[in-house]
């Protein structure tokens, strides 16, 4: 579990964090943890989501020994659920399954003092030999990478990809639309993406061409940093996020790729926090962007939330989602713009639709005609995760591409009241 994973969960109230009790608390157990590992593998971390551990922290605890078991031991709250994985200090070199891919969180629920023991057949290679590699992801077209993206606006630099469609090489006096996205490295290569599975954006597109139902597009992807949920964030660090892309990186995008240009022809999307990074950009740039796809809305987000997630917890805090206080303080949207929000009804998206709902009246209230204007779906048996988001990008895609909402499939249905 990537630490912007592990955020979102939390902003959601949906991940119990696990205080690490002291050994003489009453309901504290010690968990001996054992790691089956390659020999030669370097340091091995065990992270989770206690609090002694970040949480998820990637190099939450160091474990112990240098051939291929590694132990550490940590005291717990008995009779709590605690999820863990074992990186090589970094989200960037998680353990991986016997399918050589990244595995769901381990999970266990101590009653008393026990020992646990997992295989980890390898570990992740640094992403930059997956880039070089990148024909070995299976992607449809053509992928192109810049490293360690700097911007004076924002406090880390991040990786950028290109998706260039099959035949963009082909008529060089074609030029396309563009969509930017949040969260890029989870988009194309699940050798890269945070929970072994990835959107397959590259294989959503072309299906929706071959059937007639949009045409083609760039799509940009931009890593997130350790700063996802500030960056994404229209109540934080949004506005300096939006410089970033306004000022640096699309010029950049139009200088050297045969780009449409205008609001029309410029789409975001996102998922989770990502989404309301979405939402932000159409709402307070109109001019730059035509529509958004969002994916799994954060609406809740809150106040109160973001406090306790970043350590600064206090009762006192507001837990009125910002959302709702931006409607209620008489937040308005700007003519033309289109919006798409979706969720699911399992997991962290089930405490999704009040906010959607409240979302749904303020922009019907505003004259925005449902259907047209904007679409809020809800997917029903649909998870926050992203075989989930894989499963139905396609419908984001028509609407950004072709302007038009794609006839619901039978799990989805209409908000309830």
């Amino acid at each position: 579990m990537r630490t912007w994973l592990a955020v979102r969960s939390m902003a959601l109230g949906a991940v119990v964090a696990l205080a690490a009790c002291g050994r003489d608390a009453p309901d504290a157990v010690d968990v001996t943890f054992t790691a089956v590992v390659p020999p030669d593998a370097p340091t091995v971390y065990l992270t989770g989501s206690a609090e002694s551990l970040g949480p998820w922290d990637p190099a939450g605890l160091a474990m112990e020994g240098d051939g291929p078991e590694r132990t550490a031991t940590l005291t717990l709250s008995a009779g709590e659920l605690f999820e863990y994985k074992f990186t090589l200090g970094s989200w960037d070199r998680e353990g991986l399954g016997p399918s050589g891919t990244v595995m769901p969180n381990f999970e266990l629920t101590p009653g008393t003092d026990t020992a646990v023991t997992q295989e980890i057949v390898d570990f992740k290679s640094d992403p930059v030999e997956y880039m070089a590699d990148w024909p070995g992801s299976g992607v449809l077209g053509t992928l192109v990478y810049w490293q360690d993206v700097a911007s004076p606006r924002l406090q880390e630099s991040r990786h950028v990809e290109i998706w260039l469609p099959p035949g963009y090489d082909e008529d060089e006096e074609r030029r396309y639309p563009v969509i930017y996205m949040s969260d890029g490295q989870n988009l194309f290569d699940p050798r890269i993406a945070n929970t072994g599975t990835d959107w397959g954006v590259d294989e959503a597109m072309m299906a929706g061409v071959e059937e007639g139902r949009h045409g083609p597009a760039i799509v940009v992807g931009v890593w997130n940093s350790s700063r996802r949920l500030q960056e994404y964030s229209p109540w934080h660090e949004a506005p300096a996020y939006a410089d970033f892309l306004l000022r640096e990186l699309m010029p950049r995008i139009d200088a050297e790729f045969r780009t449409l240009e205008g609001p029309e022809n410029t789409f975001h999307m996102g998922s989770s926090m990502g989404s309301l990074l979405s939402y932000y950009l159409v709402k307070e740039h109109p001019d730059a962007f035509g529509a958004c796809g969002c994916v799994s809305t954060h609406f809740p987000l809150a106040e109160d939330v973001v406090a306790s997630i970043t350590g600064e917890d206090d009762p006192s805090l507001d837990d009125t989602p910002y959302v709702v206080r931006d409607i209620e303080a008489g937040a308005t949207v700007p003519p033309g713009a289109r919006f798409f929000f979706d969720h699911g009804t399992e997991g962290l998206d089930a405490a999704y639709g009040p906010t959607h709902q409240r979302v749904r009246e303020w922009l019907s209230g505003q004259g925005l005609v449902e259907g047209e204007d904007f679409l809020i779906r809800e997917y029903r048996g649909a998870d926050h995760n992203e075989s989930s988001w894989r499963a139905r990008i396609g419908d984001q895609l028509e609407w950004i591409l072709a302007g038009r909402a794609p006839a619901p499939p039978a799990s989805s249905g209409p908000l309830g009241p």
